[in-house]
């Protein structure tokens, strides 16, 4: 059987104690508002009754049989926890089934070994298009479904979900890191140091491995920001600006764009006794293989270009559909926020995929957005453990991470904290508590950890924001 969901990701350095199953503290008991819900966990008196009797008659059964005490007598059962999931599936952009699909097969996981801390886990889902207001109708139906939370979820569009959900009083717990709000709302608890660590990582990550850098990137306001947290990386390694070529995140080839990077990212090799390659690093999401199709047809030119990228544009898939060993791929440098797909640590979900998630290949081990839900409920699994209650609340799920609850993820990222007495993040970014990146490669194929241990880039946002 498969071990109790968070034994092993969640109480590996310190398990909690038992105690008794009844609600600590009032406050966990209150709804968003700060008023008695307006359902509790004691049945109502009929069924009270009805319950009484059932109970009897069944207990009366066993001690004549000699079958001994009934099992959960004790405390009655919980009340199920709630909560919402939405990503964009089915559209022109990025998309991420994986990370909706990953939440139902987590819910099945728990269901099946008892719920999480005594509750069933409900997981409603939604699409959020790509669009603001898709995003906006899944928030509203949040609100309407009356979840505790919103977990593991990605969306751009993050004035137009984080809105709603404040006002309700919802919290929205380790989402993708792809929209600005999630690291300055007050309500968020990212997982993950979003864009910003990543592309400050890739550029200290460069700095020691490239001769020459060019990066690729959307010409919109987000893009903006990419080559400015690329160049602060390099430049913490003592490396010059990357040369910027601006990209249109819709294309359907970029020929162009290519000839452009590879030729800023090659110049002056010849003359050069600096033998590393020029890298050209590439932020277009899922149009990433659309870029490196139209840089594969390239005329070979005798320069030693490597490709570079981070995760959410790179990943274990798109190296194999591109050629694997074979393909442009082979030797690229990755940035990542968690250890490369084989690391060891990922073994439990992976056992959760292969017994839970059945045939829905949606669910992916090696994408970064089903690893993004996989951490995200675990950080729900330990707050729900800690508020210790028969009935769940989104105010007890928001005061109990805000209170300074340490949740251990089994080490695919460092301890998480989100403690309002101590300092959070960089003033840019308060809400992000993981600054941590990993370094990776492509080798014979596949994606393996370049450096052993997570690198912290704290200091190269910092310096970032001064400049």
């Amino acid at each position: 059987m498969t071990s109790r969901p968070g034994t092993a990701a969640i109480r590996e350095t310190s398990p909690r104690p038992q105690r008794a199953r009844t609600a600590r503290t009032s406050k966990a008991r209150t709804s968003r508002a700060g008023t008695p819900p307006t359902r509790t966990a004691a049945p109502r008196p009929g069924r009270r009754r009805a319950a009484a009797t059932a109970v009897v008659a069944v207990a009366t059964a066993l001690l004549a049989s000699g079958c001994g005490v009934l099992p959960g007598l004790d405390g009655g059962s919980r009340e199920p926890v709630k909560v919402m999931t939405f990503a964009p599936e089915g559209t022109d952009a990025t998309n991420m089934p994986g990370m909706p699909a990953m939440a139902k097969a987590y819910a099945r996981w728990v269901n099946a070994n008892g719920g999480v801390d005594g509750h069933r886990l409900t997981v409603v889902t939604c699409n959020e298009k790509n669009t603001a207001e898709g995003a906006s109708q899944c928030a509203r139906q949040a609100v309407e479904e009356d979840v505790v939370a919103v977990v593991g979820s990605y969306s751009q569009h993050g004035r137009a979900f984080t809105a709603p959900l404040q006002v309700a009083g919802i919290p929205f717990v380790g989402g993708f890191g792809a929209s600005e709000e999630e690291f300055t709302n007050f309500l968020s608890y990212p997982v993950n140091g979003g864009p910003a660590a990543l592309f400050a990582g890739q550029g200290r990550q460069l700095a020691d491995t490239c001769r020459r850098v060019a990066i690729v990137r959307p010409d919109s306001i987000a893009g903006d920001k990419l080559p400015e947290l690329l160049d602060a990386g390099l430049a913490q390694g003592g490396h010059s600006e990357a040369v910027d070529v601006l990209a249109p995140d819709n294309a359907t080839e970029y020929t162009r764009q290519a000839d452009q990077a590879r030729t800023k990212a090659g110049e002056g090799s010849e003359a050069s006794d600096d033998k590393r390659p020029g890298c050209v690093t590439t932020a277009l999401g899922d149009r990433t293989e659309t870029f490196v199709d139209s840089f594969r047809r390239l005329p070979d030119d005798g320069r030693d270009i490597a490709l570079s990228s981070v995760v959410g544009s790179v990943g274990q898939s798109l190296i194999d559909r591109t050629g694997g060993r074979s393909g442009p791929f082979e030797g690229a440098f990755i940035t990542g926020w968690y250890p490369a797909a084989a690391d060891p640590r990922w073994n439990q979900m992976k056992n959760v995929i292969d017994e839970h998630a059945f045939a829905d290949n949606r669910v992916d081990p090696t994408d970064v957005g089903t690893q993004t839900t996989w951490i995200a409920y675990t950080v729900l699994n330990a707050t729900i453990e800690a508020i210790d209650a028969d009935e769940i609340t989104a105010h007890a799920v928001s005061q109990t991470l805000a209170d300074g609850l340490e949740v251990s993820t089994g080490g695919v990222t460092p301890t998480l904290r989100w403690d309002r007495g101590t300092k959070l993040g960089t003033p840019d970014f308060p809400r992000a508590v993981n600054r941590h990146v990993t370094f990776n490669v492509v080798r014979e194929g596949r994606l393996v950890a370049q450096e052993p241990d997570f690198v912290n880039v704290d200091a190269i946002l910092s310096a970032q924001r001064k400049n």
